[in-house]
């Protein structure tokens, strides 16, 4: 089964002034496409092709570079579109007594998270994941995950911030504390909170 480049949830305009609508475009319709079909290329003709990306990932270290960066750029953005867009709500429920729980506050997690994101040298991302039930910040370099066999911290991971260049340069340049203090402003805490409950 061939992987595709699933649409943005909202229009490429629709988190502006945090992220702009250029960068959306190239960030979605070029730098993912471009991991969907060098995925496709990379597994044509082996026993990968009929896995999910969750299995993949599961199994990294038995297949080529290929697969992992490519494989792992369209989980990683797969599930990046889909945590943006937020109304500008905050977490609630149990999400937020996970939060308070592990960070003190959201203004915690924030901080821990823009840390792990602006301290990743060279390109990658910064997590929110939940391992053994309890929530935990990392980050992995290049377009490697949490759910990967081979990452240094693993669990599920239910929020995701690209610090690839290719993410902010066009509006932020070399500024990502920036561009990652703006992001939380279009977080969208429903689909993490889906996410996270998925998780436990």
């Amino acid at each position: 089964m061939a992987h595709t480049l699933p649409a943005l949830p909202y229009g490429f305009d629709a988190l502006e002034p945090h992220i702009d609508a250029q960068t959306m475009q190239i960030h979605h319709g070029k730098h993912h496409q471009a991991y969907v079909d060098n995925l496709n290329k990379a597994l044509a003709g082996t026993d990968g092709e009929n896995k999910s990306l969750e299995e993949l990932m599961a199994g990294i270290s038995s297949y080529p570079m290929a697969v992992r960066n490519n494989g792992g750029g369209h989980y990683n953005h797969s599930l990046f579109w889909t945590i943006l867009g937020g109304d500008g709500s905050l977490p609630a429920g149990k999400l937020a007594d996970a939060v308070n729980a592990a960070f003190g506050s959201l203004d915690g997690l924030k901080e821990k998270m823009n840390a792990a994101g602006a301290t990743r040298f060279g390109s990658g991302w910064a997590w929110l994941i939940v391992s053994n039930g309890t929530l935990q910040v990392t980050s992995t370099p290049n377009q490697d995950n949490p759910l990967m066999d081979i990452a240094e911290v693993k669990g599920t991971p239910i929020l995701g911030i690209d610090v690839w260049e290719h993410a902010y340069y066009l509006k932020y340049q070399n500024k990502r504390p920036d561009y990652l203090s703006a992001v939380w402003n279009v977080i969208n805490w429903a689909e993490v909170a889906k996410r996270f409950e998925a998780a436990l």
